[in-house]
């Protein structure tokens, strides 16, 4: 089944001729139109690009809500993001598997997010612990293991959003600035009887 189109390019096609189907773009968007199939090119100079019969019917269709299934539990042979505390595979076909899933991710914020910007999406929002963590283990920070370091994410009573905690101070500010680059508000904050530092992070809406 062909991608749909990107956020750019969905726009570049909604704002065709509404009668002969004519678009305006970048040379790259127009191109990649084509290829998926959604317009040409004339033959005759100017040589202008029109959207053909599939790209019609897919601008008169309302844009698809797209959603993937949550994560599963570690151990089922499917992905499942490190939130810390697991056993697990930490080898090249672990990083492999995280980078695919990141990039997963990256792509689905672009074809939901109606700017095409990179804020977190409708599935991260409902699957806080599994996103936060997705998105430090793909920056290669390391999870917590038997030696009790390592990053630990963890859902809150507040509402959209979860705790990070990593004994490492320097460890846990770079957590902090990973989640931030990702697209996450971030507060570090102070455990009110032990006095332990950690993260509150919620995906950033604006």
């Amino acid at each position: 089944m062909t991608r749909p189109p990107t956020a750019a390019q969905r726009r570049v096609m909604d704002a065709a001729d509404p009668v002969t189907g004519r678009l305006k773009g970048t040379e790259a968007q127009l191109a990649a139109l084509v290829k998926r199939g959604l317009a040409f090119r004339h033959p005759r100079p100017p040589h202008d690009h029109f959207l053909t019969p599939a790209g019609h019917r897919l601008r008169e269709a309302p844009e698809p809500v797209v959603e993937t299934p949550a994560p599963a539990e570690a151990g089922s042979g499917v992905f499942a993001a490190r939130i810390g505390g697991e056993e697990g595979e930490t080898g090249p076909s672990r990083i492999r598997e995280v980078h695919s899933a990141w990039q997963g991710l990256l792509e689905l914020r672009r074809m939901t997010s109606p700017d095409g910007d990179d804020r977190p999406c409708r599935w991260e929002r409902a699957h806080l612990v599994q996103a936060a963590a997705l998105a430090l283990e793909a920056a290669g920070h390391r999870p917590a293991g038997k030696d009790g370091g390592g990053y630990r994410v963890r859902a809150t009573p507040q509402p959209e959003a979860v705790a990070v905690r990593e004994p490492d101070p320097e460890a846990l500010r770079a957590c902090a600035a990973t989640l931030e680059k990702a697209g996450w508000q971030v507060g570090e904050h102070a455990e009110p009887r032990t006095g332990a530092r950690y993260v509150l992070a919620s995906p950033r809406r604006v």
